[in-house]
């Protein structure tokens, strides 16, 4: 084995270093190497940990690590001593370019617009960029060695955008499309098609008084009317079919007018044959007398402090009328004031029309329910059935130009105020009234 020479002056062996190793010829100290080493070491592991840190930062901007960016957000809502739920490291990565709306565990499932939040939680939490990570808010249970906390990277201006719209748009769902409660089904009694409606509860007064006469102008109208010789309904009636309504349908002067002119055709028969010759009009003839009838079914005081004010008077005018026929327990409905008004002054103005008024139910004898679940409104008083007119009973009278024809069209020449809602028979003839197969012997009125 050939034996190796080693120069006794190299520097390792603390000799004289050669030229090539330095210029000075001093030699370097094995301190002065190993700080050297040190720094170049420390530097390096400086950089490695700051492109770690950096890495972090950028980490959950890529499509693999979206969900990672969800797990940290879910320690949020955890305790301080609690461990963290571990991340599924084999679910499928979100498309990067989507929304924090979107990053949820069923994105196909659909939004109900009527859902409110507290119903419609969502599967992945909702970071708010003003509150601070929860390695900030409290003690972390990272060790030591490890990275510092990384707060929230800012979304761009396009995410930001799209998770404003969102969140604009499950708020106005919220918020104009309340979940509603249904509203009771309100009685109605007759076909499902029809157009009346009506509840059954306490009616207010139907003269009210925007409605009502002035008490100066009730007493022109009277003492006008007697010293022409005529009936104060019939002038009133002819008002009123002309558009004059209010609390003073005319002053003194027109009164004495149109009474003087009245008077001057001579002796009529009936209302309408006098306002006939007046008018020269049948229509605005049918519609006047129709007005002078109700206006004196329900009198003058009626007309002045209200129907509820005039209900006694009207009551104890029918039960004493012998052209008024009402079955015994009916007239006991009418006695204890369980009648509604309305009812009360449209038997009145049937009375004047026609001469003679048969009653054959009011509250008591009738059925509850006027069908299935829904309670008849003459259970509450606001339906009255008639069973004959002028001696004449609806059961085979139903043919056109009958009794019964006749009496619903006087029913439609009534004021708003007292226009029934139902008018039920045989015969539809438009506004209220409607045909149904079980009322071929009577006519339903109800409210």
């Amino acid at each position: 084995m050939p034996r190796r020479f080693i120069r006794r002056d190299n520097w390792e062996f603390g000799g004289q270093p050669t030229p090539a190793e330095g210029t000075s010829g001093e030699p370097k100290s094995r301190k002065r190497r190993l700080a050297t080493t040190f720094v170049f070491t420390t530097l390096f592991f400086a950089g490695a940990s700051l492109a770690a840190v950096a890495g972090n930062q950028f980490g959950p901007l890529t499509g693999e690590d979206s969900q990672q960016l969800a797990g940290d957000a879910t320690t949020t809502t955890t305790d301080a001593g609690t461990t963290p739920a571990a991340v599924d490291e084999t679910a499928a990565p979100v498309d990067a370019g989507s929304g924090p709306a979107d990053a949820s565990t069923d994105a196909t499932a659909p939004v109900d617009p009527t859902a409110t939040p507290a119903d419609a939680a969502p599967s992945e939490p909702v970071v708010d960029d003003t509150t601070p990570p929860a390695s900030l808010r409290g003690p972390s249970t990272a060790p030591t060695g490890a990275a510092a906390p990384v707060s929230r990277p800012k979304q761009s201006a396009k995410q930001s955008a799209k998770a404003a719209r969102g969140w604009k748009a499950t708020k106005l769902r919220t918020i104009l499309l309340p979940k509603l409660k249904p509203a009771p089904a309100p009685e109605i009694e007759g076909p499902p098609s029809a157009a009346t409606i009506w509840l059954n509860s306490q009616l207010p007064d139907p003269t009210p008084p925007a409605l009502r006469l002035s008490p100066k102008f009730a007493s022109n109208l009277k003492v006008t009317a007697k010293a022409a010789g005529l009936d104060w309904a019939t002038v009133l009636g002819i008002l009123r079919a002309r558009g004059a309504t209010g609390h003073t349908p005319a002053d003194r002067s027109t009164l004495r007018k149109l009474a003087g002119r009245l008077a001057s055709f001579g002796p009529a028969k009936g209302d309408w044959a006098r306002i006939v010759s007046y008018s020269g009009d049948t229509t605005f003839a049918d519609r006047a007398a129709a007005l002078a009838r109700y206006d004196r079914a329900v009198g003058l005081k009626g007309l002045v402090k209200g129907l509820e004010a005039a209900k006694k008077s009207i009551a104890t005018r029918l039960l004493l009328d012998r052209n008024v026929s009402i079955y015994e327990a009916g007239r006991n409905d009418i006695v204890q004031n369980k009648v509604d008004v309305r009812v009360l002054a449209v038997i009145a103005y049937l009375r004047e029309s026609f001469g003679q008024v048969t009653v054959s139910s009011l509250i008591s004898g009738h059925r509850l329910y006027a069908r299935p679940g829904v309670i008849s409104a003459h259970v509450s008083g606001h339906a009255v059935d008639i069973v004959g007119l002028g001696d004449t009973p609806i059961q085979g009278h139903q043919e056109p130009g009958g009794i019964t024809e006749r009496a619903v069209r006087e029913i439609l020449f009534l004021p708003t105020e007292v226009m029934p809602r139902q008018v039920i028979s045989l015969l539809g003839m438009g506004g209220p009234s409607f045909p149904m197969a079980d009322h071929y012997n009577h006519i339903h009125i109800g409210f």
